[in-house]
């Protein structure tokens, strides 16, 4: 493969949905207009449908609308009674809301390293630090430091591929500690044949306008198969309050609503969401073909077993990450670094105690991984100057 840059060419983004949105553009206008004219805009019929089409495409029994999904993520946490009298252990690698939402109920955060291969929490080290916690007298597990109870465990599915469910459920049930799937990413990923959204005992979505399905703004939801949890978590959606009866309120609450105009988006894009995943691995597909032997280049574990990756992202591990981002950014490429810092060395977590060192997979992935570009449209001519354009950096 051999591409030429000039100054004419145009850039290639790393994202780019002007085309999906161009593709789609009348259906969406009619399902915007459809939602002005009935004027229900909030927890309306779009809503309730989309709610149904998500829980059928996941295979799990609900879902739950929300606004976004860092609210979803404190919504669950919430329905779990996480307070400031619990733990909760995470991964330090992901989107800061991820830890945000522990922080914010007043949780202690316990995080534990990354496998290198795949950059998800690893659940050897999970049960290394579970190892560390003591049981009282009643059977609960609390952690070393300030004796919280460990109440749950949040996994994320970085980058659209699913962490070792299997094994992360198996220990959460072992210990009696909740699991959350933060699959912000993968929604459409799979293990083992079950799609993100029917593990653990909650799930929580992101349509952000960036993800694979993706709104014309924020929005977000959860699944699960437990049916006194979903409904504790629709009435916290509203406030504590009882969607059925107005001004009635058990417990103190968010707004935290998927707004009408949200889903009637998302139901547009929601048929095409396994054939632009589909679109992804193809594109995965060629760069692992094309980068594969190259010197100073390392390829992430994409496809373990029983492992259905979406790739939300395509990211790459170079010794000269910083380098070969100034040599792609001069040949027009776009490109990013997920994730700069690890959230354990962020200053909002100095109380913490962590220090550099502490979470040596993590720390080292921050100095070395770059996101190439990454879309279902992406053009294969567009595709190919990146993989050129690297092999060059390297000398091939």
């Amino acid at each position: 493969m051999t591409t030429t840059t000039t100054a004419t060419q145009a850039p290639v983004q790393l994202l780019d949905l002007s085309v999906q949105h161009a593709a789609l553009a009348d259906q969406l206008q009619r399902a915007v207009m459809k939602v002005i004219t009935t004027q229900q805009f909030v927890l309306g019929a779009e809503g309730k449908a989309l709610e149904a089409e998500i829980a059928a495409y996941t295979g799990a029994k609900h879902a739950i609308g929300c606004a976004n999904g860092s609210d979803a993520l404190l919504l669950a946490l919430r329905a779990f009674d996480v307070s400031a009298t619990d733990c909760v252990v995470t991964t330090p690698w992901t989107f800061f809301a991820t830890a945000g939402a522990p922080a914010r109920l007043g949780a202690r955060i316990a995080f534990v390293d990354v496998e290198p291969g795949t950059l998800n929490l690893d659940p050897a080290k999970l049960e290394a630090y579970l190892g560390t916690c003591r049981k009282d007298a009643t059977g609960v597990l609390r952690e070393p430091v300030g004796n919280q109870r460990v109440a749950a465990v949040i996994a994320v599915d970085i980058f659209g591929r699913p962490a070792r469910l299997d094994r992360l459920e198996a220990i959460c049930k072992q210990h009696g500690i909740k699991l959350v799937d933060d699959a912000a990413q993968a929604l459409g990923a799979s293990l083992n044949g079950k799609k993100c959204g029917a593990w653990g005992d909650v799930t929580t979505l992101s349509f952000y306008p960036t993800k694979n399905l993706g709104g014309a703004g924020d929005g977000g939801m959860l699944t699960t198969n437990d049916d006194a949890l979903a409904a504790r978590l629709r009435q916290l959606r509203v406030h504590g309050g009882n969607e059925k009866i107005r001004y009635i309120h058990s417990e103190v609450g968010w707004n935290s609503r998927l707004d009408e105009l949200q889903a009637a988006v998302l139901r547009v894009k929601l048929p095409h969401l396994d054939g632009w995943n589909k679109a992804r691995r193809e594109h995965a597909k060629a760069y692992e073909q094309g980068l594969h032997g190259l010197d100073g280049v390392c390829l992430f574990d994409e496809a373990g077993k029983g492992v259905e990756h979406i790739h939300h992202l395509f990211l790459i591990h170079s010794a000269r990450r910083d380098a070969l981002k100034d040599h792609l950014q001069k040949a027009g490429i776009g490109t990013g670094v997920y994730y700069p810092l690890p959230l354990h060395l962020q200053d909002c977590f100095k109380y913490l105690g962590y220090r550099k060192g502490d979470l040596p997979v993590c720390e080292k992935a921050s100095d070395t991984v770059l996101a190439l570009p990454m879309y279902p449209e992406l053009p294969v001519a567009s595709r190919d100057r990146v993989i050129d354009a690297i092999r060059r950096f390297h000398g091939k």
